[in-house]
């Protein structure tokens, strides 16, 4: 019997990360993490897909909105045909011209279809009955090259050139999944440097981190130069000379300041500048990276679409380049991204500081590395431990290294109760909170009308 998808039911996920500073920045000093979370039920009983996209909180309720106004797309298609071609949906999701007008290819609405995309790959891999990162791995390159966008990419790359880049990228595939598995792809760690923690909870996290077994850290920094300089003082003493340390602005300063300011961290040997300006500066990029070099410059996790990131490959603006899942388009246009950076030689270093994000862009990387690229060389996956006893498939991190996943999926499926209790503003947690803000307000008011 043909199945069918018959449904995506949406859900507005909020965890409240901000009582205890996690995820701070020098920009987002308050985030709740959340997520815009879907499934796509199916009629025939087997397997769902299951998929997100990441905000911070307030506008979450946004997102969910320009998820459901993508159901005309996928309600009623063929399981079978999308699990085969997942790119026909993903051209025809950016192809509708009335929504693509919001856009184009950029913003709430692309997100939106990120998150259906992905949930499309996630079906796909648990009907295959493998994880995503094996799915891809295991895949003809014709067949993933058809997967691929090339309009507005081919001045940087053609497809004849994707082929050869992920039939070379076959040549000991097999032997480098077998290390996969045994050992797992390198990780670094952002959870003792949000910008809101003490000294001491930095220090103390830090010497954690080492001690786990990671061998690079990341500070955030950008809102005062003297606590940044007092911070990565503190941070080098903590982990010692022979630890790398990333630092990250996300996108604080001008182009003059990041360069005066990453300078005056320097003696504090940062590995990279992250999101030291806007991310849609490209030639800004060039100009700090010629102005602190060596600290290499680093940036992606809101780079928009696959076309920003090719001007910022083809610009020489960057060292390091920083795809995240839940940004662009899914897992087609993550697809452009690796194969642009594998054209240009620049090492993928992904974000996943957020709900979720660390599940799924692990599939990403050990792909990359297993069928394409070849190489874990400077190459490391953002860890943040945050969140993750939420997930089915939750990520394992043994010895600062990534577990290669085993389940099949895109390891993107929250566990009913986690979705019963932090949906907002009726599931268990929030009902409770907000009551008690509404008795609380209450009791205010009339202290106030006695006093």
């Amino acid at each position: 019997m043909l199945s069918l998808i018959t449904a995506i039911e949406t859900h507005d996920i909020r965890f409240p990360t901000s009582r205890e500073l996690d995820g701070s920045d020098a920009m987002n000093p308050d985030p709740d993490y959340s997520a815009a979370y879907l499934v796509l039920r199916t009629s025939d009983g087997g397997p769902q897909g299951h998929g997100f996209t990441f905000t911070i909180g307030r506008g979450n309720d946004v997102q969910v909105a320009a998820i459901q106004a993508l159901r005309g797309h996928v309600v009623g298609r063929s399981v079978a045909e999308l699990c085969a071609d997942p790119g026909a949906l993903y051209r025809d999701l950016i192809g509708d011209s009335q929504l693509r007008w919001l856009g184009p290819e950029k913003g709430v609405m692309h997100m939106a279809i990120g998150a259906v995309v992905n949930a499309v790959w996630d079906l796909a891999a648990k009907r295959e009955g493998k994880p995503l990162w094996q799915l891809l791995a295991d895949a003809d390159p014709e067949w993933l090259v058809s997967q691929v966008d090339f309009r507005y990419l081919s001045d940087a790359l053609t497809p004849d050139e994707a082929l050869e880049l992920l039939r070379r990228g076959r040549e000991g595939a097999a032997e480098r999944a077998t290390e996969l598995l045994r050992r797992g792809y390198p990780a670094y760690t952002t959870s003792p440097g949000w910008l809101g923690y003490s000294d001491e909870k930095l220090i103390r996290l830090a010497q954690q981190a080492v001690a786990d077994g990671f061998t690079q850290i990341k500070l955030k920094v950008g809102a005062d130069l003297a606590d940044d300089i007092r911070r990565c003082r503190t941070a080098r003493a903590a982990v010692g000379p022979d630890v790398r340390m990333a630092i990250d602005a996300n996108q604080r300063w001008n182009v003059a300041e990041a360069i005066e300011w990453t300078n005056a961290l320097a003696e504090f040997d940062p590995y990279w500048i992250e999101e030291p300006t806007s991310p849609d500066d490209i030639l800004g990029h060039a100009a700090i990276r010629r102005g602190v070099s060596p600290v290499k410059v680093a940036t992606g996790e809101h780079v928009q679409n696959r076309i920003v990131f090719k001007q910022l490959l083809q610009a020489g603006a960057i060292d390091v380049l920083q795809l995240d899942s839940a940004r662009v388009a899914g897992v087609n246009e993550n697809l452009a991204v690796l194969l642009l950076a594998a054209k240009f030689g620049i090492p993928v270093c992904p974000h996943a500081g957020g709900v979720g994000l660390c599940e799924l862009v692990q599939h990403l990387s050990m792909f990359d590395y297993v069928a394409l690229s070849g190489t874990i060389e400077d190459r490391v996956i953002e860890y943040v431990d945050h969140l993750h006893e939420h997930f089915v498939d939750p990520v394992v991190i043994d010895d600062g290294h990534y577990r290669a996943p085993s389940l099949p999926g895109f390891s993107a499926e929250l566990r009913p109760a986690t979705i019963a209790t932090y949906t907002y503003p009726t599931g268990a947690f929030w009902a409770a909170d907000l009551a008690d803000a509404d008795l609380a307000a209450t009791v205010e008011s009339a202290k106030e009308l006695t006093a």
